[in-house]
């Protein structure tokens, strides 16, 4: 009975060293974060903001990578592409959801292709109009709009 149990537990202390041997951690290499814009814009500074911290935490580098172009079409094509390992990761705001109502074909699939990881920002949107435009809420400015047809850019 004795030798059972002790067998026994041999061979669970022998699987779980085993489980722990051919775990890896991740990350083990460096992380790209890939910005659909050139150095300098918003996204930019947000990846650079982003890579600094997720690099002290993970005590891995995490490189940016900026590809601009075609509407954020050529970094996400990029990053669609790319192994599914976590290790290549894009930097992406409305230009992602939209481009798919503004093309009439592209290279990835929006919702298969990509999956959402994190909100890094959100940014307001705001509509000003001159003074001597006499609307004070939207409603009143479409109005107004509307009724200067072609006076309007």
């Amino acid at each position: 009975m004795i030798r059972r149990i002790a067998s026994a537990a041999l061979v669970l202390a022998s699987l779980a060293v085993a489980g722990t041997t051919f775990a890896q951690s991740f990350p083990n290499k460096p992380v790209r974060l890939v910005v659909p814009a050139a150095a300098g814009g918003g996204f930019d500074l947000i990846a650079r903001l982003l890579g600094e911290r997720v690099s002290a935490a993970w005590n891995n580098p995490v490189v940016i990578e900026n590809r601009p172009g075609g509407g954020h079409v050529v970094a996400s094509s990029y990053v669609a592409k790319a192994d599914p390992d976590g290790y290549t990761l894009l930097v992406c705001g409305g230009n992602h959801t939209l481009n798919p109502f503004l093309h009439a074909s592209l290279p990835y699939d929006t919702q298969k292709d990509f999956e959402s990881v994190v909100l890094l920002a959100k940014t307001p949107f705001v509509l000003v109009v001159h003074p001597s435009i006499p609307a004070k809420t939207l409603k009143e400015f479409v109005e107004y709009a509307k009724s200067r047809k072609g006076d309007l850019n």
